[in-house]
């Protein structure tokens, strides 16, 4: 099984496939419209327009899991996201990444890059150790803006956590482009 199994659902309630993204290289992340990380916003839109037309999608999914971070509707996430970003890349319906009731795509997702964690991820480690210390060790999602790599395949290549910046994964994507 690969991510192109896996059905999302669009800010609009429409479902489609990721059978549509068939042949290109999927940046997919989770997102939150009032974290320390959403100007991250901007550079995922920078490498959007620099990648798009070489066959790279990024997919963003809104998640309020992580301290309540995502309070708005799907259509205030859209307006935020456009009026704030100009975001032009597709800004999913919110879901869960985590717990019982977490989205198919992201369990399929943790489950083949499970990540690394710790301490070098400085300030946010921290944080996740004295608030979620259970999910330390897990391949949970430990933040907004944890972000997985996806090859055209559908295979999943690479987990970046939320500290890594967009800019720190465009070598990644270049040398998939090559």
């Amino acid at each position: 099984m690969g991510v192109h199994d896996f059905e999302i659902t669009g800010a609009d309630g429409a479902k489609r496939s990721l059978r549509d993204y068939d042949g290109k290289v999927l940046l997919i992340v989770n997102v939150a419209s009032k974290c320390g990380l959403t100007p991250q916003y901007e550079g995922l839109e920078a490498l959007n327009q620099a990648t798009k037309d070489r066959g790279v999608q990024v997919l963003g999914f809104p998640c309020n899991q992580f301290a309540g971070q995502e309070p708005g509707t799907n259509e205030e996430i859209q307006d935020f996201c456009s009026t704030s970003y100009g975001v032009t890349f597709p800004v999913l319906a919110k879901i869960d990444v985590n717990g019982p009731d977490a989205d198919p795509l992201f369990v399929h997702l943790r489950g083949e890059a499970p990540g690394d964690f710790g301490p070098d991820n400085g300030f946010l480690f921290e944080h996740v150790r004295k608030t979620r210390p259970e999910a330390i060790g897990t391949d949970e999602v430990k933040w907004n803006f944890t972000k997985f790599l996806v090859g055209r395949d559908g295979a999943v290549l690479r987990r970046y956590e939320p500290t890594v910046t967009p800019d720190e994964i465009r070598a990644d994507l270049e040398e998939l482009l090559a």
